[in-house]
C-alpha cells in the first residue's frame, strides 16, 4: 500500500493537491492512504520549506507547486 502525503497548512492549494493525488491514484487503481500533514515542525521535518509538497512512503517528490493529475502519476507509481 502506497502512502501518499499531503504536506500543507490546508490552505486551498493544499487541498487541490490533495484531490488530484486522490484522483491520480485512484486513476492508476493503486492502493493507498492519503495522509494530509498540516504540522509546521512536522513538515519542516522533511526538509519541505514550501508547501504544497508531495510526499510518498516518506519521500519528498515535489514541493511549493500545485500539480495537476498527469504529473502527479508518474510520482506515485511503483
Amino acid at each position: 500500500m502506497k502512502k501518499i502525503q499531503i504536506l500543507g497548512t490546508g490552505c486551498r492549494k493544499c487541498q487541490m493537491l490533495a484531490d488530484n493525488a486522490r484522483s491520480a491514484a485512484d486513476q492508476l487503481g493503486l492502493t493507498y492512504e492519503l495522509v494530509k500533514i498540516t504540522d509546521l515542525a512536522e513538515i519542516s521535518g522533511f526538509g519541505v520549506m514550501m508547501t504544497p509538497a508531495l510526499a510518498v512512503d516518506g519521500e519528498v517528490k515535489c514541493s511549493g507547486r500545485l500539480l495537476d493529475v498527469e504529473a502527479i502519476k508518474p510520482l506515485i507509481q511503483d
